[in-house]
């Protein structure tokens, strides 16, 4: 009975330890492939899935893109894994830009067989930078006259046609090709990433530039605005060698790194593929729909033949176009384009009139530089120019002309009867002949033409002919009466200054 007894206690340990071990096998299975030795995040960050990434389409599409942009230039070692990647370039030397056709079979019919027009430029990564891209780029020119921030190898391109580059965009160029075709567009940058950091001492971190291709299609005007594909990359640009030493500086010390750190790194690519991005918005198709207006004093307004004299318009120096604070975003937009301030507009998309006049002095020179930011800021406030000369006339009254004195010396003050004269200011910028004749044609409501000659009344009331000389020494805020008499001709007047 003793041993009956112990056997379903034997078989107990038994059964125990066998649970035991089993679950200890288990644990280490689990152990092994638990999150905290193999991450999936990990996992797809190792390099040769990193390299594969940008060919993988977005989660939301299906279709890879239809154009590829490859420059030929080596990525650098230095850069993490989730990071975007960094290419330098020498400053002048020609790199290649390969320009690939992805496109399947069917996609895009309208492109077979046709040019597109690919524009490439060189904008700032820094979105500090971006904000006043304009100053930046205006000072780049000052300091640098006659010079290109960006330029064409054409003789090195192959498949290259029509390229262009506009003389007011330094950082731009643009050309047509065929997607069919075998195409390669050498480029040469020739700022470099320290000339735009705010200290100047030597030894500074240079800032980064992105270059950037956006590719269009002919739309039924036969004009390349209609957007198909846009792609960019980040770089630095050296001094002439700057990239090679670079490069070799950033190998060197990711061969000095664990093994542990260098797998959180980047390897370096002997080409750089750039990614697909949104469009650059480009502000010069808006500047071409709408010209910019000048002021040009040789075409006065002449008034109605019908006005009332009584009620004739004040010659006044040139309108300024005041921005009203109840301008809509899209009022203040064209606000903005009409007074030559287009470099801006996408900065202040979402300003209305109220938005933009709130603005103090120093925000506006924060946000557009010294020379752009105080002229936007006088513009806003409707600050004009004092004009260089300005003259009071009255015009003579054949109603008034018994009670009037004599205006011998020309002061035009008023008689002793207390017959009151009012004044017109006529303000004269060129001091020309020619302005006082379109200045006093607008006073009296007349065609310039219908002005023969203009005359001042001089000593022993003899006439003398008024020219541009006469004006200019003319004491600033003299007094003239107006006095008209009928041309020889019959065709005109003359107008007489006493």
């Amino acid at each position: 009975m003793a041993w009956a007894l112990k056997l379903p206690l034997a078989d107990e340990v038994i059964e125990s330890g066998l649970a035991q071990d089993f679950d200890a096998s288990l644990s280490g299975i689990g152990q092994e492939l638990g999150a905290g030795a193999y991450s999936m995040s990990d996992v797809l960050a190792l390099p040769i899935f990193k390299q594969e990434e940008s060919n993988l389409p977005p989660d939301n599409e299906n279709k890879i893109p239809p154009f590829q942009y490859v420059l030929c230039a080596a990525t650098s070692p230095a850069v993490k894994l989730h990071e975007e990647t960094l290419t330098y370039l020498n400053q002048g030397q020609s790199y290649e830009i390969r320009m690939l056709d992805n496109r399947k079979v069917g996609e895009l019919p309208e492109v077979t067989g046709k040019m597109v027009k690919s524009i490439i430029r060189v904008v700032f990564h820094d979105r500090r930078l971006q904000y006043t891209e304009h100053q930046q780029l205006e000072g780049w020119r000052w300091n640098r006259p006659g010079d290109r921030i960006l330029d064409l190898d054409v003789p090195m391109s192959v498949g290259v046609t029509d390229p262009r580059s506009n003389p007011t965009q330094l950082n731009t160029v643009e050309f047509l090709w065929d997607p069919s075709k075998r195409t390669s567009v050498f480029i040469q940058v020739h700022c470099i990433s320290t000339e735009f950091t705010m200290r100047k001492h030597g030894g500074e971190k240079g800032v980064p530039f992105r270059i950037q291709i956006d590719t269009f299609k002919e739309n039924e005007g036969e004009e390349y605005t209609e957007h198909l594909h846009s792609a960019s990359c980040q770089v630095k640009v050296f001094k002439p060698k700057g990239a090679d030493r670079k490069q070799k500086t950033d190998r060197e010390k990711m061969d000095k790194r664990a093994p542990q750190e260098k797998e959180k790194y980047q390897p370096a690519y002997e080409t750089t593929i750039l990614t697909e991005c949104s469009p650059w918005p480009e502000i010069t198709y808006v500047n071409n729909s709408q010209p910019p207006v000048f002021n040009n004093t040789n075409n006065f307004p002449v008034a109605d033949g019908n006005s009332s004299p009584s009620h004739q318009p004040e010659p006044v120096v040139p309108q300024t176009d005041n921005l009203l604070p109840t301008a809509t975003p899209q009022e203040a937009q064209q606000w903005l384009l009409r007074n030559r301030f287009s470099p801006f507009c996408r900065l202040f998309t979402n300003f209305s009139g109220g938005d933009l006049l709130k603005l103090t002095r120093e925000d506006v020179i924060q946000i557009c530089g010294p020379a752009d930011g105080i002229r936007l800021f006088n513009a806003l406030k409707g600050r004009v120019v004092r004009p260089r000369l300005t003259i009071y006339v009255c015009q003579e009254s054949q109603q008034a002309g018994d009670h009037q004195q004599k205006h011998e010396n020309g002061d035009g003050s008023s008689s002793t009867n207390g017959t009151f004269y009012v004044y017109h200011a006529v303000y004269l910028e060129e001091l020309s002949a020619i302005e006082l004749t379109e200045k006093i044609a607008q006073l009296f409501n007349i065609s310039p033409r219908q002005i023969s000659q203009i005359y001042k009344q001089g000593p022993t009331g003899i006439h003398v002919l008024v020219s541009d000389e006469m004006i200019q020494n003319f004491p600033d805020e003299s007094c003239f009466v107006l006095d008209t008499m009928k041309a020889e001709n019959n065709e005109g007047y003359h107008v007489i200054l006493k």
